[in-house]
């Protein structure tokens, strides 16, 4: 098949992330796709952080290497809420955290965590994605060279999107786009920006993930969207824990629609002769999405990265890019596949 470009627009949503580890190693079975760039948020920002180094270190087959490597690590890391509040309580929980690995209900913990702040642990703190990330290899994830690459993190201070991109993006970059404020302390550094030590958390505030880098001219017109938080349910929640469930889908999925919105608007224009031709680009929209599953999961699994879940997801990934290659690979570079007209009416 002729070599098609896109754009990959990759979503957070903690170990879910691992739903987009399984799209990605099927989308990097295809030779004729090429990846001409990356925006990722939180669990989005490791994963185009692996697929980036690994695609200029060693190609494909080292892209999937990396990403199995990543969610290798992330499957060794325990209930991320565990260490926060365990920590508070006790400077030297060893014994006592065992046991709790052992017999703790995930709501149980759910319900301490909220009572406790990560920065209730004083010098006993440690991020645990700190270790993984720190192992990525960041001369290749910044190179020039391969698929440009652009993280997003929230200023606390400004409340505002800050996009890191190629050379910016260091490991503080993308423990910011993974900082969920009740989780993890803001991850505290230098923006040169602003010209003053900034306080970050997660991208998915603000950009979940960031689609507006994506439309500069030199990128493709393509951009994939790999969805993890379910933009539908048919249900009404009703428990607190439900309710809180979709309250965090619905926030976390804003900011996609709104840009999702404006795209279908420029469309539009576009489309009826009401702006010159060229003088805004015309954005193509695929997804890759798979709501059934996601809806069967609850927020609390985002936080507790088993092995057998994160393989459940990576399959379920897999199968929803298959689909969607079976769908609407033609469609790539052609049209767009995201009737997004049908979605905002």
């Amino acid at each position: 098949m002729k070599t098609r470009h896109i754009n990959l627009a990759l979503q957070g949503g903690g170990a879910h992330g691992a739903f987009t580890w399984g799209v990605l190693d099927r989308l990097l079975d295809e030779s004729w796709l090429e990846i001409a760039a990356i925006s990722g948020t939180s669990a989005g920002a490791l994963n185009g952080a692996a697929l980036k180094a690994g695609l200029v270190q060693g190609g494909r087959a080292r892209a999937r290497e990396n990403l199995d490597w990543l969610w290798s690590q992330v499957s060794e890391v325990n209930d991320l809420r565990l260490d926060r509040w365990l920590t508070a309580l006790f400077p030297y929980p060893d014994a006592l955290n065992r046991w709790i690995e052992l017999f703790t209900p995930a709501a149980w913990m759910d319900q301490i965590g909220r009572l406790v702040s990560p920065y209730d642990s004083g010098p006993f703190y440690v991020n645990p994605l700190e270790r993984i990330v720190k192992r990525f290899d960041f001369e290749h994830v910044c190179a020039r060279s391969g698929p440009d690459l652009f993280v997003a993190a929230t200023n606390v201070r400004t409340g505002k999107i800050r996009v890191f991109a190629d050379g910016e993006i260091t490991a503080e970059a993308v423990l910011a786009s993974a900082c969920l404020p009740n989780v993890f302390r803001a991850v505290e550094m230098y923006d040169p920006q602003t010209g003053k030590i900034e306080a970050f958390w997660d991208g998915g505030f603000t950009g979940n993930p960031p689609l507006f880098p994506l439309y500069e001219t030199k990128y493709p017109r393509d951009i994939v969207v790999v969805n993890i938080n379910p933009l539908l349910r048919d249900s009404v929640p009703q428990t607190p824990t439900e309710i809180e469930e979709r309250i965090n889908e619905i926030s976390f999925n804003s900011s996609l629609l709104r840009e999702l919105r404006a795209v279908s608007f420029v469309r539009r224009l576009i489309s009826e002769g009401r702006i010159p031709e060229g003088a805004m680009k015309d954005v193509l929209i695929h997804m890759v999405a798979d709501d059934k599953t996601m809806n069967a999961l609850s927020a609390a699994t985002k936080l507790v990265p088993t092995v057998g879940t994160l393989e459940r997801l990576k399959t379920a990934g897999q199968a929803a890019a298959e689909a969607f290659l079976s769908a609407h690979g033609d469609a790539i570079g052609v049209r767009a596949s995201v009737d997004l007209a049908a979605l905002f009416g």
